[in-house]
C-alpha cells in the first residue's frame, strides 16, 4: 500500500515539473525588441486589419501584453481631418507565449500570428 502512495506522489511531482516548463497561452512581454521585431509586429497587425498601414512604437509590447490600434483619420494638406469624434472601435492584440513561441492574437477574430523574429517571456 505504501508503494502505491509513493508512486502516485512521484508521478504527480514529475507531471508538475514537465508542465511548468511548457506553459501555453500565457500573456507575454517582448524581450530585446529590435527593428525586425517591430516590422514583424506591424506586418502581422496589418494583415489582421486587411492591409491597413500602421506604425508600432519601438517599445510596443514591452510593458504590457496588449497592443491597442485605434483607427486614424486620413489627413493630408489637401484634405485635413474633419473635426468630431472618431466612432470606430480600436482593435486589440495580445502577445502570448505558446510553448517556446511568441504569438500575437487578434482578440476580435481569435486569429494567431507566430512571431518568429521576436523573443518574449511570460508577463
Amino acid at each position: 500500500m505504501l508503494r502505491t502512495g509513493s508512486c502516485v506522489i512521484l508521478v504527480s511531482w514529475l507531471a508538475a515539473c514537465s508542465t511548468s516548463d511548457l506553459r501555453t497561452d500565457v500573456p507575454a512581454l517582448l524581450t530585446n525588441p529590435s527593428e525586425d521585431t517591430r516590422l514583424e509586429i506591424e506586418q502581422s497587425v496589418s494583415a489582421a486589419l486587411d492591409g491597413a498601414k500602421i506604425t508600432v512604437a519601438a517599445d510596443a509590447l514591452t510593458q504590457s501584453s496588449v497592443l491597442t490600434i485605434e483607427q486614424g483619420k486620413n489627413r493630408s494638406i489637401e484634405r485635413p481631418a474633419e473635426p468630431g469624434r472618431n466612432l470606430g472601435r480600436p482593435e486589440h492584440f495580445q502577445l502570448m507565449v505558446d510553448g517556446p513561441q511568441c504569438v500575437l492574437v487578434h482578440r476580435r477574430t481569435g486569429l494567431h500570428w507566430i512571431l518568429r523574429q521576436s523573443e518574449c517571456v511570460a508577463e
